[in-house]
């Protein structure tokens, strides 16, 4: 990068002011991460509960199982959730010891994006960007939760470190730094990690500082260690017998690597996986393989007796062999029901019972959209979307492309445009996915603030020296003063009830700064002592309605679904654990010694009761209730030999209406005597499968 005598060295070196600018912005960043914390609880109670479960033994701990019992897993790879159970350990079983990895990775990817930018860029642009990226609404929400996505963003930013020498170097070995570190983001998300991997590829092919041919050469061997280092664990789990380790969550056919082109691959792109084809689905989990006694494993379920004398509980009524009459299902006499408590059900139909207390809210009727909106070219800038991560979208857009005129293109490429080519790369398809993708989190959207936030802080570094200089370029500062505001303003009408008051305040210092700095231009010597301030102010300015937005998940818990935005105000800290309640009382005194307390649905209803008591239960169809892991033959073995007796199951039509079916009608309901004028939730019932109908 060219400089000149006139350009104060504040611009083109790093200064005691630059050290203390970053230490200010590292306490922005930690009182962002950290201040009231343990008002988040457990936060994502389905992910908590897996580390609990991973943390009863080393069976669950490797195949990061979601309960106790080693049902299921949670339907991500389990690095990040062995980064939480580390924390755990150490500091013991808290909500507070599972949010530590996340918000400890988002502080020092503060740090190291910093340090990614002022290494070619100089020490101001590197503040600006790590300054970006510490107020960026969605990694403040996502990193103070237990969400995984700010371990992703941190191991991505340390695989960028290693590309961005071995693309200045053409140096293999760091090439395959970079290859095993995306491979370790893709066991902390899987698919996600690789959203950045074609920019660092196409960044090294393009602009790696040796022949093309040692470049095909060196990204050859960079993927094949990639995909070991991703697929390691994945081939042992697949490769596992699947009686020796839990049923794979969110999968149809019980393999890590349907899970990985599915629910996690392509599931996410909405009607391009109907273009596709939906993965063929599997078969449920055999109980044993074929011809073999079906022997417990370490952390797995016990299996139903093998020999045919062994006597089976009372009441067990066996499944229909090939070629027999159906046997009828005799309901027995029902007791005297206590007063005020609803009539004896009918077979096929549910008791009901007080809900469950410290329940994550259900998810809202109808598609995704609600949460980011409609799929189309303007989608990032929607009301649910554009006060996440859009702020400082298009002036990073802008910025990309003044730094890109600030030095002469050659070849090789200079730095500058290593890293703007790099960084380019990381953002636009990011971009365009998430403009158009079928499923997916707000807080999703964090994979693209180190692109935003290095962007901007290379764009108006280069933008300032420019201006410094009298160079004509220097006229494009003002310009991106006015972009970034005008961005602001338009996504401030989505909110005019809640802050509207900020429109005119940004709108009268975003021109008035611009103004200034057009007039300072004309200022005899070229650097006055008034330009640095004016331009400090124009940033301080461009990144109020993001603080702000930053603020309100301190402020106010989320509902395990991290974003940033007014709503947060109105909610009040969640509790630190779910309890026991009167239910989980009344499962313990009655489980009979049955291996799992209590079967459910899903995870979502199981989560809680797992956090409550340590104890194993089962989530019939998995997260979202839909896994087929089990026949009503094989349940049906599974409530003979006392592995789960009590059925905690909703009322409603649900995606296991097989096995809801054989519950209701071979189990007895159970109508709670010591509060029978209890309030009833109807979309709840209890079965005990331990005394028949």
């Amino acid at each position: 990068m060219e400089t000149s005598n006139d350009i104060p060295k504040s611009i083109t070196s790093t200064r005691w002011y630059h050290r203390v600018a970053l230490g200010a912005i590292m306490l922005v960043a930690i009182a962002l991460h950290f201040a009231r914390l343990d008002q988040e609880g457990f936060a994502n109670l389905y992910y908590a509960a897996t580390v609990k479960s991973m943390l009863m033994n080393w069976h669950n701990f490797f195949f990061a199982s979601f309960d106790p019992g080693g049902f299921v897993t949670v339907d991500k790879p389990p690095l990040g959730f062995w980064a939480q159970a580390a924390s755990a350990f150490v500091f013991g079983f808290s909500g507070v010891s599972l949010l530590l990895p996340q918000a400890l990775a988002g502080v020092l990817s503060v740090a190291l994006l910093y340090h990614l930018v002022a290494r070619v860029f100089g020490a101001t642009a590197g503040l600006v960007a790590a300054l970006a990226l510490a107020v960026t609404p969605i990694s403040i929400a996502a990193n103070r939760n237990n969400t995984m996505d700010s371990q992703l963003v941190f191991t991505s930013l340390l695989a960028a470190w290693a590309i961005s020498i071995a693309i200045e170097k053409g140096k293999l070995r760091w090439l395959l730094l970079c290859a095993i570190l995306v491979g370790i983001g893709f066991n902390i998300k899987m698919l996600q990690a690789y959203m950045v991997l074609p920019a660092f590829w196409f960044a090294y092919l393009i602009a790696a500082r040796t022949r093309w041919y040692w470049r095909i050469a060196h990204l050859a061997l960079a993927t094949i260690v990639l995909f070991v280092v991703s697929f390691a664990w994945v081939v042992v789990v697949d490769w596992t017998p699947p009686e020796e380790r839990p049923y794979i969550g969110s999968s149809h056919n019980n393999t890590v690597t349907e899970l990985i082109v599915g629910h996690n691959g392509l599931a996410r792109l909405g009607q391009i996986a109907s273009w596709i084809g939906a993965p063929a689905p599997g078969g449920p989990r055999p109980l044993a393989r074929p011809g073999e006694p079906g022997l417990n494993q370490p952390g797995q379920l016990p299996r139903s007796p093998q020999s045919p004398n062994q006597p089976a509980p009372p009441g067990y009524v066996p499944p229909n062999q090939p070629g027999q009459l159906p046997r009828a299902t005799r309901a027995p006499a029902q007791p005297a029901q206590p007063a005020g408590a609803p009539p004896p059900n009918q077979p096929g139909q549910l008791p009901r019972y007080p809900p469950l207390p410290n329940q994550p809210a259900q998810p809202p009727a109808g598609p995704l959209n609600s949460e980011t909106g409609a799929p189309g070219v303007l989608r990032l800038f929607n009301q649910q979307l554009a006060g996440q991560i859009s702020w400082l979208l298009p002036l990073a857009l802008f910025c990309a492309m003044a730094a890109a005129l600030a030095t002469r293109v050659r070849y090789p490429f200079a730095r500058e445009h290593q890293q703007l080519l790099l960084w380019g790369a990381w953002l636009v398809p990011q971009i365009v996915f998430f403009s158009f993708a079928g499923l997916f989190h707000r807080y999703y959207l964090e994979m693209m603030a180190p692109a935003i936030a290095a962007l901007v802080g290379a764009g108006l570094g280069t933008l300032w020296r420019d201006y410094a200089r009298g160079h004509w370029r220097g006229w494009l500062l003002p310009l991106a003063i006015l972009v970034g505001a005008a961005t602001e303003i338009a996504i401030l009408f989505h909110f005019t009830n809640w802050i509207g008051w900020l429109i005119p305040i940004i709108a009268i210092l975003g021109v008035l700064i611009a103004l200034a700095l057009i007039i300072a231009r004309f200022f005899k010597p070229p650097i006055s002592n008034l330009q640095s301030p004016i331009l400090l102010t124009g940033i301080l300015v461009l990144l109020i309605a993001p603080t702000i937005w930053s603020i309100t998940p301190v402020l106010g818990a989320d509902a395990g679904l991290p974003f940033a935005g007014p709503e947060l105000l109105s909610r009040p800290p969640r509790p630190n654990a779910p309890q026991r309640d009167r239910l989980i009382d009344y499962l313990v005194a009655n489980r009979g010694g049955a291996q799992f307390l209590v079967a459910t649905i899903n995870a979502n209803t199981a989560a809680p009761i797992i956090l409550a008591t340590g104890e194993p239960v089962m989530a019939l169809g998995g997260f979202t209730g839909s896994d087929p892991i089990l026949t009503a033959d094989e349940l049906a073995l599974l409530v003979a030999d006392n592995t789960v007796r009590y059925f905690w199951l909703n009322a409603q039509p649900n995606q296991q209406a097989e096995l809801t079916r054989w519950v209701a009608e071979n189990c007895a309901a159970v109508f709670p005597q010591a509060q029978p004028n209890a309030p009833r939730a109807p979309e709840q019932q209890l079965y005990d499968c331990g005394r028949r109908r």
